[in-house]
């Protein structure tokens, strides 16, 4: 019941989201086919990586939670088959993951509509970042310059040692340094990242 309720919520809202359809190799989750075979993805690649016991399947083989209900949810194709997935919670509840943390509400004051990125899986193909990398943080830059009624901050939580790929981006604050994340005992940073500033080196990296 979960499943079925989660597919139907999620495509419903993922069909709210205003998105250009022009390129033809990442595409919003807009079909249960699509939504299973991502649910199916990020189950294969967090067994493979051993991260099961920080993003449990809640159903063998499928990797979904309560908040895909209320996420953009984009996936990469490559040969007919998909090869990533990256999602976007939308700050529908006033919770975001983050806030198991710490509390979001001082960037919510300063009136941000924020989306928090999560559940980012590329098969395993051992390229470095690739495309689906590129794509989706082009995919996530149009869909802020789209949805401005709704998103204006990007919340995103990653490895310490990879910041200094992500402050070349523009736009990207530290909103908070973790020693560790979940049962992953490295250190993290939590960014929030406004795209509205994007620097050269982004929009010459990722947008064209």
């Amino acid at each position: 019941i979960f499943l079925e309720e989660t597919i139907e919520e999620s495509i419903s809202f993922n069909k709210t989201i205003s998105w250009d359809n022009s390129n033809k190799s990442t595409f919003l989750t807009t079909t249960a086919e699509d939504l299973v075979k991502v649910f199916s993805l990020r189950s294969d690649v967090y067994s493979s990586i051993e991260y099961q016991n920080e993003f449990p399947d809640n159903i063998e083989g499928l990797n979904f939670d309560k908040y895909d209900k209320n996420s953009a949810i984009l996936f990469y194709k490559s040969n007919n088959e998909i090869t990533g997935s990256i999602r976007l919670i939308f700050d529908k509840n006033k919770f975001l993951p983050s806030e198991e943390k710490f509390s979001l509400n001082y960037l919510r004051s300063e009136s941000n509509k924020i989306v928090e990125l999560s559940r980012q899986v590329v098969k395993q193909n051992n390229k470095g970042l690739g495309l689906e990398f590129k794509n989706f943080y082009k995919g996530i830059h149009q869909i802020v310059q789209n949805n401005q009624d709704k998103v204006n901050l990007v919340l995103a939580s990653i490895v310490k040692e990879h910041y200094k790929l992500y402050s070349k981006f523009g736009g990207m604050n530290v909103e908070k340094e973790l020693t560790s994340y979940g049962h992953l005992n490295i250190p993290f940073l939590i960014l929030s990242w406004n795209p509205q500033k994007s620097s050269n080196y982004f929009k010459k990296l990722f947008l064209k």
